[in-house]
């Protein structure tokens, strides 16, 4: 079902988020947070004196000390995992060996998927008539399950960009497709960090709401997206 809050004006890129978007995040999640606990247990025994609740109140009181962690998904897991692991008694220089270790490893395990054929063969109609990127708060490597193709490039926070809501990241993906901000459209499940993200930086929205596998959600406080679909299939509605 496609509902309509503002006529679309023509656009020249489409650009997606990717988690609960073009797949269901959770469960991945889940059983990459699983795997690395485990990884931690074999490779460095004194982290079983944790449970991942600890690792996740760390992490907390490292961002609340350097709020600038909190738009950098990769650099934050590594900073907690480095100081996790001098915390339960490793040296800095073990610590800072292991947590780069260990990140590769979780980056891998949250990558270990490849997106629904279904999903794909959308994708790739969609990219015979227009440039297609992604725009993600997260850190999944979109080449491991099957973006690298059908995608022109994938943006992430860090290094000095932020996540959505803020602007950054559609900023550098216009100046990269050398087009205007009117002329992206954004299509995520997040009303705030999609919808609102794309259009403080003046590009369209398309929200998909319900989220991939999620229940209907309700709007919040900001602009309207310019359309919200409840499912991928809508798109082709719109093109």
């Amino acid at each position: 079902m496609v509902s309509v809050a503002i006529r679309l004006r023509p656009f020249r890129a489409i650009s997606f988020d990717l988690d609960d978007t073009l797949y269901d995040n959770r469960p991945i999640i889940m059983t990459a947070e699983q795997r690395l606990l485990n990884y931690l247990a074999e490779h460095h025994p004194l982290t079983q004196a944790w449970e991942l609740e600890d690792w996740q109140a760390l992490k907390r009181q490292l961002i609340e000390q350097c709020p600038s962690l909190a738009h950098d998904t990769s650099a934050s897991r590594l900073v907690t995992l480095e100081q996790g692991l001098m915390t339960l008694g490793y040296t800095k220089t073990e610590a800072a060996k292991g947590a780069q270790l260990a990140l590769a490893y979780f980056v891998r395990q949250r990558s270990d998927f490849v997106v629904a054929d279904e999903v794909l063969g959308k994708l790739e109609r969609l990219a015979e008539r227009y440039p297609l990127i992604g725009i993600t708060n997260g850190n999944v490597d979109a080449h491991r399950i099957g973006l690298g193709g059908l995608f022109e490039f994938v943006l992430h926070p860090g290094n000095g960009t932020r996540m959505k809501p803020y602007p950054d990241m559609f900023y550098q993906a216009c100046h990269r497709l050398n087009i205007s901000c009117d002329q992206l459209l954004h299509l995520g499940d997040s009303f705030k960090a999609d919808v609102q993200g794309a259009r403080r930086a003046g590009c369209q929205s398309v929200w998909l709401n319900p989220a991939f596998d999620r229940e209907p959600g309700e709007p919040g406080m900001g602009c309207l997206p310019h359309i919200t679909i409840t499912s991928l299939s809508d798109l082709s509605l719109l093109i």
